[in-house]
């Protein structure tokens, strides 16, 4: 590598890690949707209140927040009680509900296929991994293995796949992989929670959204013009030069200079 460009490598870097202490940092959590796993103390609720965040996670986050509110609120404020105890007739309110194109089929399944797994398994993590020694590069194999088994219920509703993303359609899947930060990531800033391990912080792969997406370009950090799971993949291997063992960090240098500073 030519001296110059080892320096911007170097400058860039030092920029990011700036980036990274200014906005990994409790007063991140109000305006973002981790704000509603933050409601909670019990790890399956985070497990929960997160999925569904993050799932419901596009559009304005004022309306985000809101919208994942009033579904904690539809459960009691106790999401995993509410999954493995609630009646039919609990189930009447949340024909109500509706986020975007996310509606009541949509929501109800969700909550179908949560009851089905946690009475069979402890943390949702597991429904991650696809095998005890999973110790692949990148989280790649667990995004589809939580696809696959998300719909392997029977009568599941062929609109809500629409709802969960998985690299076998090439999508950069922005939202499950904001989900694996949020659980995986262990660090002492009181952002991301870290209560899963048996997926390691250096597996992960950056959420790529639009502001992500652009800051990366500008930074040079992005080469593919579409945005899809193999932009997601360039653009990890990249952080990966800066913090192989936790490149998913500068997730939040980029989206803090994309939507707070519009860089």
């Amino acid at each position: 590598m030519p001296p110059e460009q080892g320096s911007v490598q170097e400058n860039l870097q030092v920029f990011l890690e700036t980036k990274v202490q200014q906005y990994n940092r409790p007063d991140f959590i109000e305006l973002d949707p981790v704000s509603i796993p933050h409601l909670f103390s019990k790890k399956q609720d985070i497990e929960i209140a997160g999925l569904l965040a993050a799932v419901l996670a596009w559009g304005q986050r004022i309306t985000i927040i809101n919208k994942c509110r009033q579904l904690m609120d539809l459960m009691g404020n106790a999401p995993h009680d509410f999954v493995l105890h609630h009646q039919e007739s609990d189930l009447k309110p949340f024909l109500a509900f509706k986020h975007r194109t996310f509606n009541a089929t949509d929501t109800l399944y969700f909550i179908h296929f949560l009851q089905w797994f946690y009475k069979r398994y402890e943390s949702l993590e597991d429904a991650f991994v696809p095998s005890p020694d999973f110790n692949l590069e990148t989280t790649e194999q667990a995004l589809k293995h939580f696809y696959g088994l998300f719909f392997s219920l029977d009568n599941h509703p062929s609109r809500t796949r629409k709802h969960v993303q998985t690299p076998e359609r090439k999508s950069a899947c922005k939202r499950m992989n904001m989900y694996l930060r949020w659980m995986v990531r262990k660090d002492n800033n009181g952002v991301d929670f870290g209560i899963w391990d048996k997926i390691k912080a250096s597996q992960l792969i950056c959420p790529c959204d639009l502001h992500v997406d652009r800051v990366a370009r500008k930074l040079g950090l992005i080469n593919r013009k579409q945005t899809d799971w193999l932009t997601a993949l360039e653009l990890t291997t990249a952080l990966r030069s800066f913090d192989p063992e936790d490149p998913v960090k500068f997730d939040f240098a980029l989206f803090g200079l994309g939507i707070e500073e519009k860089f």
